[in-house]
């Protein structure tokens, strides 16, 4: 089966569960398989493929933009395409994504009008003044930072890399590549497949972008199936984007098996302190809030143990000034967003990993946890509650109840003990390739019902 898959981020390119969730499942598809063209929306550096070459669109094409075509090693039946979109976290909101742009555009003003001649500057401006480069359009207008522009600019170069293959899928995942699905789909007359990872109202709550929250529902109803990552995705989706429960199917994510660098000595922890870690994105969305008010209260009662923060979001500022006002600033770490190897030391160091989402549509940080033989505790407000049992569960909101269950597993070796070992266990039954077959069997499915119409 040929399926054109769409999505906003790969490793090592990656701020997020997404491109975790979109590498192992992709993987694993291919190794029982199918045959997978994956399209990403900016261009892959040498050093993390192989096999690269420059192919172009069509001859004469209006958006005669250079795509990338590659293939990784480890992958079996999957080719990946880049296009230059300027979709560069797919976190952001349309109002950071604008600024980012700005100040981009300005240090590259910057740097332009310090190096170069007058002379050399105009000769590389276009005729409305802007510079050329890699975000011109056609003729060589500058193109401004504008999210949903470039998400409809993704969707017609997707289009046009889809023109002369041959598919039977699409499948697109999350909503910025859900107006690209559409597009493929209607062009080349197979199904759309949308796979759900997160809604706007898990990225946002209560302060719904209505923009974002249209484009999802209409990539909603636009397909012939729906993929949820938990049951607790599948009811948003099915009470606030008016869709019928029946087109919705759930498959959980999964990790790949754990194979066997932060340093220790930079961060000032020794050998006899507790290490708690938070790690994901610091924004309202994780609950940083909620764990620091737990640690705050384990901190009242327990002396040897340091917090450690790990991640970035537009919430790291306030929780940095919040720690520092709770004055427990100098038991809470924050190490920035960390990858690769950096991940895997952080586990090695952790004595309990803990994740209070306010709203998480699955989280694979727990499952990589417990693969690490890291006892976890996670917010009953999560999918991955679905799939697990030896875990430690609370409500986000209850920092009196997660307090005591970090003080518990801090100080109950035996607690920790079997926490870790029924939790390492436990992981090793979520693998991709039955994720993949899932998604296999809902393309079918997707395939007999648009037939039967």
């Amino acid at each position: 089966m040929r399926v054109f898959m769409l999505g906003w981020e790969f490793p090592p390119f990656i701020s997020g569960g997404l491109g975790t969730a979109c590498y192992g499942l992709t993987k694993a598809m291919g190794n029982i398989g199918a045959d997978i063209m994956f399209v990403l929306p900016r261009p892959v550096s040498t050093p993390f493929s192989t096999h690269v070459r420059l192919v172009s669109p069509r001859p004469g094409s209006p958006l005669a933009s250079p795509s990338t075509e590659f293939r990784l090693d480890e992958f079996d039946h999957v080719t990946f395409r880049t296009v230059n979109a300027q979709l560069t976290d797919p976190y952001q909101t349309a109002g950071q994504h604008a600024a980012q742009q700005e100040k981009e555009r300005q240090l590259k003003a910057t740097v332009v009008s310090a190096e170069e001649e007058p002379a050399a500057v105009a000769a590389r401006k276009g005729a409305t003044g802007g510079f050329i480069g890699a975000g011109a359009v056609g003729g060589g207008a500058h193109y401004a930072g504008d999210l949903f522009s470039e998400i409809q600019r993704y969707a017609a170069l997707a289009a046009e890399i889809s023109r002369n293959e041959s598919l039977d899928i699409v499948h697109a995942h999350d909503w910025m590549t859900f107006p690209a699905g559409l597009a493929v789909a209607a062009l080349k007359g197979v199904p759309l497949i949308v796979h759900v990872h997160s809604t706007e109202f898990d990225r946002s709550g209560l302060h719904v972008n209505q923009r974002i929250y249209e484009i999802e529902r209409r990539g909603m109803h636009g397909a012939i199936r729906i993929i949820a990552v938990s049951h607790l995705t599948k009811n948003l989706i099915t009470h606030h984007y008016g869709v019928d429960p029946a087109k919705v199917e759930v498959v959980y994510n999964a990790i790949e098996p754990n194979g066997n660098g932060m340093d220790v000595e930079e961060y000032n922890i020794h050998k006899d302190e507790k290490i708690v870690l938070f790690l994901g994105r610091i924004t309202m969305q994780k609950g940083p809030e909620y764990f620091l008010a737990a640690a705050k209260k384990v901190l009242e009662v327990m002396d040897n143990v340091k917090f450690v923060m790990a991640g970035s979001g537009d919430m790291i500022r306030r929780t940095i000034e919040m720690a520092a006002g709770m004055g427990i600033g100098q038991k809470v770490l924050f190490t920035g967003f960390l990858r690769g190897n950096d991940v895997e030391k952080v586990f090695k160091m952790a004595d309990l990993y803990v994740m209070p989402s306010v709203s998480e549509p699955f989280g694979i940080a727990p499952l990589e946890a417990m693969s690490h033989d890291v006892p976890v505790i996670i917010s009953k407000q999560s999918g991955v509650s679905e799939v697990l049992t030896h875990a430690l569960k609370v409500d986000f909101w209850d920092i009196n109840e997660m307090a005591n269950k970090i003080i518990a597993v801090l100080r109950h070796p035996p607690l920790a003990s079997t926490l870790r070992q029924h939790g390492s266990f436990e992981v090793r039954r979520l693998h991709w390739s039955d994720a993949a077959r899932a998604c296999l069997n809902i393309y079918e499915q997707a395939r007999s019902a648009m037939n039967g119409k």
